[in-house]
């Protein structure tokens, strides 16, 4: 199969023929329709992620068809499109046992534990637990883009941060996951304040449903400035980038015993961010992380796009061949563009 192998951090993926995958008892093999090109991506290519082995093909944003079954699976067949969250659980864990598959204590992550879906075919094990069947309606660019990004920006509006309707939610960071964090919290009735520096992506954010935008180099102190909009902060305010700066204000912009959400990925140096804790005591502030969706809590998220609430094919932004796609990993710290981008040819 064709795929793009890096085989140094930090040096150029080329493409390459590999040998296929083959399906281990547990597992499947699917031919991948469409894969997303994430943040994460980039943090792993750079060597932030301790898990992955070189040679390593990225990628963890997955749709695609089941072409080969192990010998254990039953309750998927060659031919059914299906998609996965990027963190499958092994099932037999405390957490995976008690429905929190997303922090399963040995998870399999395609495109970081093993090789990932920048290629033909994709091997995934622990199918039975972490596969979801598409429904017909969801084509597979639409359904790779929920992977990760979407997904993860459900269960951080709707599960962690638990935003109701008439609260305000502060998004820090207007790309692909904060793009979906703006359209989720909107769908779900709250008022969104969207900031960025970047007033492309910040009218992108009104589009999908900011009631207002800061944009944070236009403005003394972004935090006084979402503040004094949502009259005297947020109720919910997530960390959609990934930044020592954005995790900050993201915090400090909540009004009393507000909520913040940690989607992005601090890695490497920033991984240790100083967070204005004098704050989240007095104020009894809540801090949670967002790790993915669990593959059975899917179904809540497909009925709302189904029945037209959220509209993920509104985020795709570029679809790019799979020699495209390494242009676009590599240049992914430049923040090029608005949306999601997504491989769909190969």
């Amino acid at each position: 199969m064709r795929a793009a192998l890096y085989e140094q951090f930090r040096t150029r993926p080329e493409l390459r023929t590999v040998p296929d995958p083959v399906p281990t008892p547990d597992g499947v093999v699917l031919e991948v329709g469409a894969t997303g090109v994430c943040r994460s991506d980039w943090h792993g290519w750079m060597g932030h992620d301790p898990d992955i082995r070189l040679p390593h093909v990225p990628g963890h944003e997955i749709a695609g068809t089941v072409v080969a079954v192990g010998a254990d699976v039953r309750r998927w067949r060659p031919g059914d499109r299906v998609t996965l969250p990027f963190v499958a659980g092994c099932g037999r864990c405390a957490e995976c046992q008690a429905g929190h598959q997303q922090v399963c204590e040995r998870q399999f992550q395609p495109g970081f534990t093993h090789w990932g879906s920048f290629a033909q075919f994709v091997g995934i094990h622990h199918a039975e637990q972490n596969l979801v069947r598409l429904p017909d309606s969801l084509d597979f660019v639409t359904a790779a883009s929920l992977g990760c990004r979407f997904a993860t920006s459900f269960r951080a509006v709707a599960q962690q941060g638990r935003v109701r309707g008439g609260e305000w939610l502060a998004v820090h960071g207007c790309g692909g996951v904060g793009l979906s964090a703006v359209m989720i919290g909107r769908a779900l009735g709250a008022r969104v304040v969207a900031v960025d520096i970047d007033d492309a992506k910040l009218a992108r954010a009104r589009e999908l449903g900011a009631e207002v935008t800061v944009n944070s180099r236009h403005v003394p102190d972004t935090v006084q400035a979402v503040r004094d909009l949502t009259g005297g902060g947020a109720h919910v305010s997530l960390d959609a980038l990934g930044h020592p700066q954005t995790a900050f204000n993201s915090v400090a912009n909540l009004r009393r015993r507000g909520r913040h959400v940690q989607v992005g990925l601090l890695l490497g140096d920033q991984s240790r961010p100083a967070l204005p804790m004098d704050a989240v005591i007095a104020r009894e502030l809540e801090l949670y992380g967002s790790h993915g969706m669990a593959a059975h809590t899917y179904p809540g998220m497909l009925g709302l796009i189904e029945s037209g609430q959220l509209r993920p094919a509104e985020l795709i932004g570029a679809r790019l061949t799979l020699s495209e796609g390494i242009e676009a990993l590599v240049t992914m710290d430049r923040f090029p563009g608005t949306g999601v981008s997504v491989i769909d040819r190969f």
